[in-house]
């Protein structure tokens, strides 16, 4: 079948790459390992890009590094988000009650731009199969609209320990992320591309 992946980053990042050694991910490698009998037509990386912080200057480094990697990919697109940082009032733990106020950081725009991508590529009849990278129950709208109005399955490479049990009745299937996956996936360490030749950040 003809298949477009949707990858929510920070979503895969979290559930299943973050404490591994397997973050130089070649996500095109992994999802023809789990789709072996597919055409992978287009995948869809949405992401956004970090806001370092004092103890980890070079963390936007990495993540720019890591994203040039994947535009090496030539059926990959990225897709944008941004980060929301504000100042909120939280109560305090313990008995003593009270109030502090902290900075949050939110990441803003990649379960919209997911679920408009998915949405607008299956009224275009661009694909046959919709493989999403994510265990947001958030998508359980547009899932249910692609599969119940569409009539088009959808299917999730899980990235948590459990898939979720809003999303299980409206998709055809779920493989779960396994780190000895990610491990046959790995991008050779140097890359090249139309700026030159770079490799993968030292530490992570």
């Amino acid at each position: 079948m003809k298949v477009n992946i949707y990858v929510d980053g920070f979503n895969l990042y979290y559930g299943a790459v973050k404490d591994t050694p397997y973050r130089w991910l070649n996500i095109a490698e992994m999802c023809r390992l789990y789709l072996p009998r597919d055409h992978i037509h287009r995948i869809r990386y949405f992401t956004a890009l970090v806001n370092p912080r004092p103890a980890d200057p070079e963390q936007r480094v990495r993540q720019e590094t890591y994203l040039r990697a994947l535009e090496t990919i030539p059926n990959l697109s990225i897709i944008h988000g941004y980060f929301l940082t504000h100042e909120i009032t939280m109560p305090l733990a313990g008995p003593s009650g009270g109030y502090a106020r902290v900075i949050k950081t939110e990441e803003k725009g990649s379960d919209v731009n997911i679920a408009t991508h998915l949405l607008v590529d299956g009224f275009r009849n661009d694909y046959e199969l919709a493989v999403i990278v994510s265990n947001d129950s958030d998508l359980l709208l547009p899932i249910r609209v692609v599969a119940g109005q569409l009539g088009k399955p959808v299917g999730l490479l899980n990235p948590q320990r459990y898939p979720s049990t809003a999303l299980l009745p409206h998709v055809r299937f779920v493989k779960q992320i396994r780190a000895g996956a990610l491990a046959k996936c790995q991008f050779p360490v140097t890359l090249i591309d139309g700026r030159g030749t770079f490799t993968k950040p030292s530490s992570w």
